[in-house]
């Protein structure tokens, strides 16, 4: 690239306004209608009276495998840390959606069949223990939601035990998230959403119970969750959290080898494929055994639980010394080194490279389980697709494990927020593609815009130009199916890749995404908390990337206007004729090859809608271009250059 003397900007703004662009629009004032409080800084981050209330689980299952029932028993220990005194609790009895009545099977048009409903929760028994009383709740269950009325409200830093004895019909395939599938070995079990969680009670809402509908996922209170799962004696169980008793529900041999998995970077067989139907692979051969977990400061634990289980496991490499385990639990019909026989190092590589960029994995597991569900994320816990093999084995287990970043440590709510998940996880898992074996992978693309590697500057643009299209801050719920990936993955995704790549810079965007990770992990941030958070710690005001990307669907259209020659170099007008602004690049060709660039700042666009730059060179010059790498989503490229004569 030919050195640049000196720009002198020749700014010039016209009088003349252009169709679209107008500044008051994208830089008017008072973006934050609300000022920072006690509980949300100004700054973005936990103010010093900020409070979040606790719930932890004791949890017994039992898996009826002919019935294809779950029988549990749950105690929930309850804390309320808020200043408020709580008339009532809310918990999430997801199971419910199931039902032929429940208001999932009426929030989109396709209405499931006759076969596809459950008789959701049956509940034995629900009662309250505060000290030593124990009295039967007063509750109702509205769709996806219990309310327990309190007798006596539950005072500011009470506590209250919750007990529940409740039995349920496992979903077949049409659970979705929860569900059992057939194969050549056994029967896969993939449970989740299978306890009654309690809702979240914050500092914004009070009560977050709105339902359960399907596309809006979670919202969850943090605790330590103790869980027991008893299932038929020649069954695997693979659970979030630390396995408590691997010496009861495992082989000495398998426990060799899972001690061998620990310190292993090299995968390694616990239980082989020789040994699925072989009695002696299991400590005993008849009646059941009960499996026993425990995860500490988590949203949420799921399983699964199969006969047709190989299993394999690997070390994990942490910052700071720390260590993890990766494992992978598959049928045989899904191994081998084309499929499964990598999802362990996948798995293992994902969570290395995240941990190194963000923030380092708290949890002493990670399972990916490969099943029916396609691709779900709990804590500590992956349900990947059984016939996922290569690039798209790796894209989902990366994405998926990636969910343990957000939302599980980054609490966001999933049911009003899916952006703040889905968006954000979508964007990390851009760079670990990049990462991963020098890019064996790499670039990652969404089969729904741009298999292959597209331009996704240039994929966004038909949604942003779509006028059905909903914005970025609608609710996971009110996105209509043929918009959920563009608007809830996709747009925020590379929005975050625009702030990086063009507008603040890789060392200034990854101080502020960091802090944002610290100072929210294991709390529950809002959408304005991560706004502030990254205009405080990268030192730029963001508000008109905030309302042109998040609250709009505006578009780009940057054009090269006018370029003529001039003593001294050229003399170029650049036009802003749509919505939006981005900071740009200016590049002229010289008819030798070399090339001259200019940068142009978003402050360019706060007064004017057209400027007039000289680009000083001695050589003449071919061709000017505006955004010359094709990194904004421009929706119209073909103004952005000008060739002179």
């Amino acid at each position: 690239m030919r050195k640049i003397l000196l720009a002198v900007f020749a700014a010039s703004a016209t009088l003349q306004a252009a169709a679209q662009y107008k500044p008051s629009d994208l830089f008017g004032p008072r973006f934050y209608t609300e000022r920072g409080n006690a509980e949300h800084s100004a700054n973005g981050a936990p103010g010093p009276a900020y409070w979040q209330n606790r719930a932890d689980y004791h949890l017994q299952a039992t898996i009826d495998t002919l019935a294809r029932t779950l029988t549990g028993v749950e105690t929930i220990e309850y804390t309320n840390n808020s200043p408020d005194a709580l008339d009532c609790l809310w918990l999430q009895v997801e199971q419910n959606t199931y039902k032929p009545d429940a208001r999932s099977n009426f929030a989109t048009a396709a209405h499931p069949s006759p076969a596809d409903h459950t008789t959701g929760y049956s509940f034995e028994a629900v009662t309250l223990q505060d000290g030593t009383t124990s009295t039967k709740a007063d509750y109702i269950i509205t769709d996806t939601r219990m309310q327990i009325r309190l007798h006596k409200p539950l005072a500011s830093k009470g506590k209250v035990s919750i007990h529940i004895r409740y039995t349920y019909t496992i979903p077949g395939a049409f659970g979705g998230r929860t569900d059992y599938v057939a194969t050549r070995n056994g029967t896969i079990f993939e449970i989740a959403q299978w306890y009654p969680r309690m809702s979240v009670y914050d500092d914004s809402r009070g009560w977050n119970n709105l339902p359960f509908l399907g596309s809006g996922e979670f919202y969850l209170e943090y605790g330590d969750i103790d869980y027991s799962v008893t299932v038929p004696w020649d069954m695997i169980v693979a659970g979030s959290g630390a396995l408590q008793n691997p010496a009861e529900v495992l082989t000495p041999a398998q426990v060799a080898r899972w001690e061998k998995a620990r310190h292993s970077d090299q995968t390694v067989m616990i239980r082989s494929a020789a040994e699925i139907g072989d009695p002696s692979s299991r400590p005993v051969h008849s009646g059941t055994l009960t499996w026993k977990f425990k995860m500490t400061n988590t949203r949420d634990v799921a399983f699964g639980a199969s006969r047709a289980y190989i299993w394999d496991a690997a070390a994990v490499n942490l910052p700071e010394g720390k260590h993890s385990m990766a494992m992978s639990v598959y049928p045989v019909e899904s191994a081998g080194e084309g499929a499964w026989g990598r999802a362990t190092e996948y798995l293992k590589r994902s969570m290395e490279y995240f941990s190194e960029k963000w923030f380092v994995y708290p949890y002493p597991v990670a399972v990916n389980e490969a099943g029916i569900a396609g691709g779900m994320e709990y804590p500590g816990i992956v349900f990947d697709g059984i016939t996922d093999k290569g690039k798209e084995l790796y894209w989902v287990t990366a994405h998926e494990i990636g969910h343990n970043w957000f939302p599980m440590i980054v609490g966001s709510d999933e049911r009003r927020f899916g952006w703040m998940d889905e968006g954000f996880n979508t964007f990390i898992d851009v760079y670990a593609s990049d990462n991963f074996n020098k890019g064996e992978y790499a670039p990652k693309r969404d089969a729904e815009y741009a298999e292959g590697g597209g331009n996704p500057a240039d994929e966004i643009v038909p949604f942003l130009k779509d006028a059905s299209a909903p914005v970025i801050l609608t609710p996971a719920d009110a996105i209509p199916e043929k918009y959920r990936h563009p608007l809830t993955y996709f747009k925020p995704a590379f929005g975050l890749v625009l702030l990086r790549e063009q507008i603040l810079g890789h060392d200034r965007f990854d101080y502020a995404f960091r802090s944002y990770i610290r100072h929210w992990a294991y709390k529950h941030p809002q959408p304005s908390d991560f706004f502030r958070s990254m205009e405080n710690a990268s030192g730029e005001d963001l508000a008109w990337f905030w309302r042109e990307w998040f609250y709009h669907n505006w578009t780009l259209d940057l054009a090269v206007s006018d370029a003529h020659a001039v003593d001294g170099g050229v003399s170029v007008v650049v036009s802003n004729l749509d919505r939006m602004a981005f900071p740009s690049v200016l590049e002229a060709t010289c008819v030798d090859g070399l090339k001259a660039r200019i940068n142009f700042f978003v402050e360019t666009w706060l007064q004017q809608d057209r400027v007039t730059v000289v680009i000083p060179t001695t050589a003449k010059v071919s061709s000017v271009t505006i955004d010359p790498d094709a990194g904004l989503p421009d929706a119209n490229r073909s103004n952005n250059t000008v060739k002179l004569p």
